[in-house]
């Protein structure tokens, strides 16, 4: 199994990068932008069939290191 995890910044959060790469994008020109937010996504392999088990464990990966919770929101998708 393979699974994404996408971890964005809770609303309200202030995104200082997420602004400078706004600026950036205008000051080149692109034309439509109205604001940018950043994050991180993380593609993990996984081994085994257990989905349940499987997102169970990344849900705890998460809490543990790859979100900061208190500012932070993170959405696990597993694929086949």
């Amino acid at each position: 199994m393979k699974a994404r995890v996408t971890v964005t910044l809770k609303t309200g959060v202030l995104d200082p990068q997420g602004k400078a790469i706004e600026g950036a994008l205008v000051s080149l020109g692109v034309a439509g932008i109205g604001s940018v937010r950043q994050g991180k996504i993380f593609d993990i392999d996984l081994r085994g069939e257990d989905r349940q088990a499987a997102e169970k464990a990344l849900a705890s990966a998460c809490d543990k290191l790859l979100a900061n919770t208190v500012i932070e929101d993170y959405k696990i998708d597993i694929s086949a």
